[in-house]
């Protein structure tokens, strides 16, 4: 692992650590939480953070054995999860914002279309609500800030774009994401025993569809 990584404190009985790509973090968590002597690992997008049983282990001890779990070989792989093909109706009533978000960039749709499908994606992390996925890939002149005023609800199955990434809705919520498109891919299968699709370090292509 890279020496520029640093553990630092953040709580009471809460250690982050700090790292260089969502590859590594979850690569990192997989390994603390092999070890049993942390209460959870959450993995993040550039970091990861450590909850431990401070009446157990006082906070310096936790520190220096957080420190000592960044010397592994990051061996983790996304091939055996595959590539996944989300298909994506884009504009109209499932992406209301693709228009002014062509606008500010510049675009026309199906230029927007293209560059949008055209490459390959990798999921950094669920989090913000249950399942919402952060992607990465996202070609860099399809850039935008996240919207000024934040829906309140979003539909389910929408797809977002904000701050150089794709954001995949798997249920109904608050969002400030510009929605481009949406998809019938079940992201959400509340019978399933895992409900949720997407899992970090998967990767995606997006294929556009005709609205059904």
């Amino acid at each position: 692992m890279a020496p520029t990584n640093r553990v630092h404190s953040c709580g009471d009985d809460l250690i982050g650590i700090d790292v260089t790509d969502s590859a590594t973090a979850q690569a990192l968590a997989t390994n603390l939480r092999s070890s049993g002597e942390w209460l959870d690992v959450v993995a993040g997008i550039d970091s990861v953070v450590l909850r431990f049983d401070a009446a157990l282990k006082d906070a310096a001890k936790a520190l220096q054995r957080a420190s000592e779990s960044l010397d592994f070989r990051v061996s983790a792989s996304s091939d055996g999860l595959g590539v996944v093909e989300i298909p994506v109706c884009y504009g109209g009533e499932n992406g209301p914002d693709i228009d002014d978000v062509c606008q500010q960039l510049g675009l026309q749709s199906d230029e927007f279309v293209a560059l949008h499908t055209g490459g390959q994606y990798i999921v950094d992390m669920l989090g913000f609500t249950p399942g919402f996925a952060y992607v990465s890939g996202l070609d860099g002149r399809l850039s935008v800030p996240r919207l000024e005023e934040p829906r309140v609800n979003v539909a389910a199955g929408s797809v977002g774009i904000a701050d150089g990434r794709t954001g995949l809705y798997a249920l109904p919520g608050p969002g400030g994401w510009s929605i481009v498109g949406r998809t019938t891919y079940p992201l959400f299968d509340a019978s399933a025993h895992e409900p949720f699709a997407l899992k970090p370090g998967m990767r995606i292509r997006f294929v556009a569809v005709d609205a059904g």
